[in-house]
């Protein structure tokens, strides 16, 4: 599974960032690794531009194979805040989300049965 981490220009990429995402995007999905392909994780701050706190941005889009991306969104004061509750959102989504792939392809078509087939009807 890749990981890639995206900021914007709101958001200074301080040593560690990278590895703090890459960490709890693993430790929140890591079960679902052979379902997925790659994350992209976007960061921003909203409200840094008005020069007040808060308004950080986390969002969570995950590649799975046979089903569409899986994408969650997260506010928080604290970005390390956001990227931990949009990890936890995104395991919830594709625990769903899996689940019901699976689900799909456990389901076989039922079998279309003739209701006079069982009757013994005679002409006599």
């Amino acid at each position: 599974m890749q990981i890639n981490v995206n900021t914007d220009r709101t958001i200074t990429n301080r040593q560690g960032l990278d590895e703090h995402v890459e960490g709890v995007v693993r430790g929140a999905i890591d079960r679902f690794n052979d379902h997925i392909t790659s994350v992209e994780v976007h960061l921003s701050n909203e409200n840094r531009e008005k020069g007040a706190d808060g308004g950080n941005s986390c969002m969570m889009e995950a590649r799975v194979r046979g089903y569409q991306p899986i994408v969650v969104h997260e506010h928080s004061d604290d970005l390390r805040q956001s990227i931990k509750n949009a990890g936890g959102k995104l395991a919830r989504a594709l625990d769903s989300a899996i689940g019901r792939l699976q689900d799909k392809n456990k389901h076989d078509a039922v079998p279309v049965i003739d209701p006079l087939a069982d009757k013994h009807l005679t002409d006599s």
